[in-house]
């Protein structure tokens, strides 16, 4: 048994998700009709997508003529170490079977990104059901953004370079950053483990590298802030069950206690996820778009994070727990909604609000990326003119009725001393 364990490999980027994560969401790290690399092979699930990868590869060599199986099976076989040792999880395949694995895969996936990103290579099977059909492609973008459903990023670079036609002069990368809507160039041609990678790479560009000085003051030194009831509170500690904290996070108040507060939101257009900031009472957050896919896309890139060999900025990971701090129920994603923060096309508040309430569950935050963001807001929420506004806001305007007889009240009292002081003056005036 002690002979037969495999070395241990420095290079690991494709891992399987762990039990703990997978069980809060299991279909969020599963594929839905397509199945690339090792770790969802051979399912009996994705057997109309094996007959379509087939189709790919039959279309592809027809159309460069000059490419073969054994070509590229040659220079796959290459590449094999290198590509066995990308995966955290050892499996016992035979050589030509990973091989085509390889080949098959990583052409269907070439020759998809050309079709999506040209028209003429596009419509030229009308009877392709991948191109024509109705919701499969965006199953097949969601399936390949999935952390267990990647081929490493050098074999389709290899491919793609083999497949490559007298017109094409971009690199691979390019080619994936334009079917996935960023900016072609934005990295260098090596810099990427797999499409996941590159994905993540594309969202952070722009972004710092590494946590700086200020950020690598942790969340659990800031305040935990109770929400305040009643003036009595004011000034009082809270005692450590009061404390409404999350796991190795401090609390910030959520955003109906910030409303509250006298906080305003303003929505971001353009902005990275990442780039979130408080300035004159006001949270600056850039928009998201919450789809069907939403929750799938940050659980993978989360848990890319999580596994990932390299220290770095958890970007994702840091803004999900962020918005899951301003978010404690369907109330909260209302009043992102209403500042046009989440455009919600799920319908549901309350569907937001879970996902967002669940996607922290086992996750690990540190060298938080938003700790001065935090800092300010607590110091804004914990000035005492705020804590009055809170409590006045909540206690005795909650309601209109409460708001009419308080307003009625000042009117009557004003009404009452502008008498007194008129009496006075016609008894001054008559003296």
């Amino acid at each position: 048994m002690l002979r037969n364990i495999p070395p241990t490999s420095p290079k690991h980027s494709i891992f399987r998700v762990r039990h703990h994560l997978r069980e809060v969401n299991k279909k969020a790290y599963d594929p839905e009709i397509l199945a690339i690399g090792p770790y969802h092979h051979g399912n009996d699930k994705f057997r109309f997508m094996e007959e379509q990868k087939l189709r790919y590869l039959r279309q592809l060599l027809e159309r460069t003529n000059e490419g073969s199986i054994n070509s590229y099976m040659l220079a796959l076989r290459k590449l094999e170490e290198q590509a066995r040792n990308c995966y955290a999880e050892a499996f016992n395949s035979f050589q030509e079977d990973f091989l085509a694995m390889m080949l098959i895969d990583g052409c269907f996936i070439v020759e998809f990104f050309r079709k999506c990103i040209n028209k003429k290579l596009r419509d030229r099977d009308k009877d392709d059901p991948i191109m024509h059909g109705c919701g499969i492609r965006t199953s097949i973008r969601r399936d390949l953004l999935l952390l267990e459903n990647q081929l490493p990023l050098f074999v389709l670079s290899k491919l793609y370079d083999l497949t490559k036609g007298p017109n094409e002069i971009q690199e691979f990368s390019d080619v994936a950053a334009t079917y996935f809507k960023f900016k072609p160039g934005t990295i260098g041609k090596s810099q990427g483990d797999h499409l996941l990678h590159l994905y993540h790479t594309w969202g952070t560009s722009g972004l710092p590298k590494t946590p700086s000085a200020t950020e690598l003051d942790c969340i659990p030194e800031l305040v935990c802030i109770p929400a305040v009831s009643s003036a009595t509170e004011i000034g009082r500690i809270p005692s450590a069950t009061e404390l409404d904290c999350i796991p190795e996070l401090g609390r910030t108040p959520s955003a109906t206690e910030l409303r509250e507060s006298g906080v305003s939101f303003r929505a971001l257009q353009g902005g990275e996820l990442s780039d979130i900031k408080f300035e004159n009472g006001t949270l600056k957050i850039p928009v998201l778009y919450v789809e069907d896919s939403t929750e799938s896309q940050f659980r993978n890139l989360i848990a890319y994070e999580q596994y990932r060999q390299s220290r770095g900025i958890n970007y994702f990971t840091d803004y999900t727990a962020f918005m899951d701090c301003l978010i404690n129920s369907s109330k909260g994603v209302k009043v992102l909604r209403r500042a046009r923060i989440i455009k919600n096309y799920l319908g549901d508040d309350e569907v937001v609000a879970q996902m967002f309430n669940k996607i922290g569950d086992h996750v690990t935050v540190s060298d938080f990326y938003y700790s001065e963001v935090f800092t300010k807001v607590n110091a804004y929420y914990t000035e005492p003119w705020n804590i009055w506004v809170t409590i006045l806001r909540t206690e005795y305007f909650n309601t209109p009725w409460i708001f009419l007889s308080g307003s009625a009240a000042g009117v009557l009292l004003l009404l009452t001393i502008a008498q007194t002081v008129f009496s006075i003056l016609s008894y001054t005036k008559q003296s």
